[in-house]
């Protein structure tokens, strides 16, 4: 019989205190580390938008953290920090939790209401061009605006009835040149009174066509809405069609993403020996 090493995984939908709602995530937590090679191998076989990798804390406590779509490792990911945090806070690790990441520290929290709170670097947008065939690559005839940032690119309609309606074309949308960016937000105001903004993210350049609720598109949003809405706090939604809430929280250069989430799965991935 092979002597086959165990991987221990729990997937989690984030941003969510329903189960199969929100974003899931594979989290990964390790005691040796893998090659990347290895590491993307899993995110393929998991098939999630994203899958986490924690590394055994280091001296100071700090755990490297790394996350890959099933088509390629990305620098920030929102969600699948948070189901990390997650993970961690209830296997009984203390707050705060400090990742060490390809876009530096990030330190997770845990609320008093059983949310988790995530501290990241923010993403400011300022105004760009449309890049040819983006509006009719994502079935708009027009927008408000439009801005970019690092991986973050922001087109804001008018209401939230446009974003919903929004239909991509993704084999157009793979083909507009957005530079380095990973993911584009469709943002307007909320109709609701309980909510401030909305938006939908697509991000077919990562291999994720729609994602349902993303962490590093609201490292743009936050303080995007920040200088058109009063306050610097804000509650949002994703419109995707498994939906999630957070609460965002503009900080100088850095946002606080708030939100809940919910063990669906956990058991071991099985690595023959190499």
């Amino acid at each position: 019989m092979l002597n086959i090493a165990g991987i221990r995984y729990q997937q989690v939908d984030a941003f969510t205190d329903v189960p199969f709602k929100g974003n899931p995530a594979a989290v990964c937590v390790m005691d040796d580390p893998l090659d990347a090679s290895q590491m993307q191998t899993i995110a393929l076989e998991m098939n999630l938008s994203e899958t986490a990798f924690i590394y055994a804390p280091d001296d100071r406590g700090a755990r490297r953290i790394r996350w890959f779509t099933p088509a390629m490792e990305v620098p920030l990911c929102g969600h699948a920090t948070l189901a990390s945090g997650h993970v961690l806070l209830t296997s009984g690790v203390q707050s705060p939790i400090t990742f060490r990441s390809a876009s530096g520290p990030l330190t997770v929290h845990a609320e008093p209401n059983g949310a988790v709170r995530l501290d990241f670097p923010a993403t400011p947008t300022t105004p760009a061009h449309p890049p040819s065939g983006l509006l009719s690559a994502l079935g708009l005839d027009q927008a408000e605006a439009i801005e970019a940032g690092g991986q973050v690119m922001i087109v804001e309609v008018q209401t939230q009835a446009e974003v919903v309606q929004a239909r991509p074309n993704f084999t157009d949308l793979r083909a507009v040149d957005v530079g380095e960016v990973l993911v584009l937000a469709v943002t307007a105001p909320a109709d609701s009174d309980d909510l401030d903004f909305v938006s939908r993210v697509f991000a077919p350049w990562a291999g994720i066509d729609e994602d349902p609720v993303t962490g590093l598109a609201h490292t743009g949003l936050t303080p995007y809405w920040n200088a058109r809405l009063t306050g610097d706090t804000f509650r949002a939604e994703q419109i995707s069609s498994r939906g999630g809430r957070l609460t965002v929280r503009r900080d100088g250069d850095r946002v606080h993403l708030i939100g809940h989430s919910v063990t669906v799965a956990e058991g071991t991935i099985l690595l023959p020996p190499r």
